[in-house]
């Protein structure tokens, strides 16, 4: 939910708030964040996904990629993206359109697999996150490094996922979790970075 990404606190000022999730799917977050005042937008390569968020949800969804949506510079407050850098095929390219479609002071919110997590390191070659699927795996110095070089203020930085569910008794699944979250080295990793 809202919560586990820090984004129940994000209040749209004056009520006019632009918010973008790339990579939306149906749009259950744009519906959540316009229920909060937000002015929202979502991105999604699925046209049947965009079609529902428009039929059910009520929420704008630009059908295609990042790039097609060709969005105006300094469009939004708060960019949105979970799982979904590691899917293109220029990361750095990816984070510059999100730089340009920002406003000044403007936020986004990326999440991706972290390739020095305690999983990966575990599994190796069978982790979860190594799959062809995936163009780019990051590990958090080399995410944090990208940001830098492309001028963002990296703000905070959080990771959390000890084992997957199934690898392990829950006996050593829930110590494994507390410490990967609280040490950072959690399979999966959040940056909030600031234009």
């Amino acid at each position: 939910g809202l919560k586990d990404i820090g984004m129940d606190r994000l209040e749209p000022e004056n009520g006019r708030g632009r918010f973008l999730d790339i990579g939306c799917a149906t749009g259950k977050l744009l519906e959540d964040m316009q229920g909060r005042g937000w002015q929202v937008q979502g991105v999604d390569l699925c046209r049947e996904s965009a079609e529902y968020g428009w039929k059910k949800r009520k929420v704008k969804i630009f059908a295609g990629t990042l790039e097609q949506a060709a969005f105006q510079s300094g469009s939004f407050n708060i960019i949105h993206s979970s799982h979904l850098i590691e899917h293109v095929p220029d990361p750095r390219a990816f984070i510059r359109e999100i730089k340009r479609i920002l406003l000044p002071g403007g936020q986004a919110i990326i999440t991706t697999p972290n390739i020095c997590g305690f999983q990966a390191r575990l599994f190796s070659h069978r982790w979860r996150s190594a799959i062809a699927d995936h163009l780019t795996l990051f590990s958090i110095s080399t995410l944090k490094r990208l940001f830098r070089e492309e001028g963002f203020k990296v703000l905070q930085i959080r990771t959390w996922g000890g084992l997957a569910v199934g690898t392990a008794p829950l006996v050593i699944k829930k110590p494994a979790d507390y410490l990967a979250k609280k040490f950072g080295f959690g399979d999966v990793m959040l940056f909030l970075v600031e234009k």
